[in-house]
């Protein structure tokens, strides 16, 4: 994996906390992580579209 570094408004840092005081992800990380790859999944790797897609990848 890589290390990406990313501002985030105070509010998204809070949310993010409390999904994870709440034990639904492990860390910020992970929350993160599963975001970006089901944004991936909705916006470009959508199955019988038209328009030029990335193949998904398992990570």
């Amino acid at each position: 994996m890589k290390l990406v570094t990313v501002y985030l408004p105070n509010e998204f840092l809070y949310g993010l906390d409390e999904l994870v005081r709440q034990q639904k992800y492990p860390t910020r990380s992970e929350a993160i992580r599963v975001a970006i790859r089901d944004l991936l999944k909705d916006e470009l790797w959508v199955p019988n579209s038209s328009e030029q897609k990335v193949e998904a990848t398992s990570y």
